[in-house]
């Protein structure tokens, strides 16, 4: 068995061709498109986030609310720029939000990508130390925002209050008790996929890795996900952690199918340049049913995964992306074992 949700970007324009040609219809769709999902029988609904982007900037609010209007799917991001975020102000918003949605947050975090603008996470108010890298600053950001989600006293009280006080250190509230365990990492890279487990987060890999050695996309990112374990079980956790891996992939059933995907012919992998360095995109998948359950069946990090998110085209509207999950779940899965 595998759970299989779907990730969106969140993309809106105004271009006519566009069912999301505003920042609310992206928005709304998305909580729609959460409720669709839910009742298909996916396991998950998750949102990309990217700043100075006609994209979803600012998760928690839909995340709320898309956990205020359904009752089992998980809810998730996919990722959150860490390099831009203050890890109080993020725990608490987080905290809400996962104890409105009933414990369901899924929340994968990183060093981010490439912004819309240089620097950009330096209007926010953050800026490396001399001598340190952005990198350096998401993954110390991570590191306490880590240590705030254990829910354990740091603060000293005030010794007049306005409201009586709990003994002892205080904690930021609100605090949700589950959700330390329930934070992935995006990893790029092998050696941040061990780091990773070193720090006891759920890892998430996309169809992008910042590296290349010449092997098969999949091929690369199995390897990058069995490193991930065998570093897990080495730090001795406690709990199993889960893995997940994105793919675009679109069962050809339909006449609209046919339109929008049948003549994509990207079915290969990509190499190509991401800040300065090289890196392997993996490849989409678009044919009819039959002829995808075989390409599937090969893809090595899709089986060593236990949870699959379908990167849905959101532009195209919630009825057409709820009919893209639905021809996964019904005429693919089943048959590779994911169902």
């Amino acid at each position: 068995m595998k759970k299989i949700g779907f990730l969106s970007f969140g993309h809106w324009t105004p271009s006519p061709h566009s069912q999301t040609r505003t920042a609310a219809d992206t928005l709304l769709q998305s909580i729609d498109l959460a409720v669709a999902a839910e009742e298909l029988g996916a396991d998950g609904a998750y949102f990309r986030v990217h700043h100075f982007a006609r994209q979803l900037g600012s998760p928690f609010p839909l995340l709320a609310a898309a956990g205020a209007k359904t009752s089992k799917i998980e809810l998730g991001t996919g990722v959150i720029d860490m390099r831009y975020e203050n890890p109080y102000y993020m725990a608490e918003d987080a905290g809400a939000a996962d104890l409105i949605a009933g414990e369901r947050l899924q929340l994968g975090i990183s060093r981010g990508s490439p912004e819309q603008v240089l620097e950009g996470y330096q209007y926010f108010g953050y800026v490396p130390e001399e001598g340190k890298t952005d990198a350096d600053m998401a993954r110390e950001h991570t590191e306490v925002f880590l240590e705030l989600l254990k829910g354990e006293g740091f603060a000293p009280p005030n010794p007049t209050p306005m409201f009586p006080n709990p003994p002892g250190l205080l904690r930021l509230e609100p605090h949700s008790p589950g959700l330390r365990k329930r934070i992935w990492w995006g990893a790029g890279t092998r050696a941040t996929a061990e780091w990773t487990a070193r720090l006891g987060m759920n890892l998430m890999s996309s169809t992008l890795l910042t590296e290349d050695t010449g092997v098969p996309f999949h091929q690369l990112q199995a390897e990058q996900i069995q490193r991930f374990r065998d570093t897990w079980a080495e730090a001795g956790h406690d709990w199993t952690p889960r893995v997940s891996v994105s793919r675009s992939i679109f069962a050809l059933t339909d006449a609209r199918d046919h339109a929008y995907f049948g003549g994509r012919g990207d079915d290969a992998d990509q190499v190509g340049f991401i800040d300065g360095g090289l890196a392997r995109f993996g490849r989409s998948y678009a044919a009819e049913p039959d002829k995808l359950i075989e390409q599937l069946a090969e893809d090595e990090a899709i089986a060593a995964a236990d949870t699959l998110l379908l990167t849905v085209p959101n532009q195209l509207g919630v009825d057409y992306n709820a009919h893209v999950i639905e021809s996964i779940l019904t005429h693919v899965a089943p048959a590779l074992g994911w169902r």
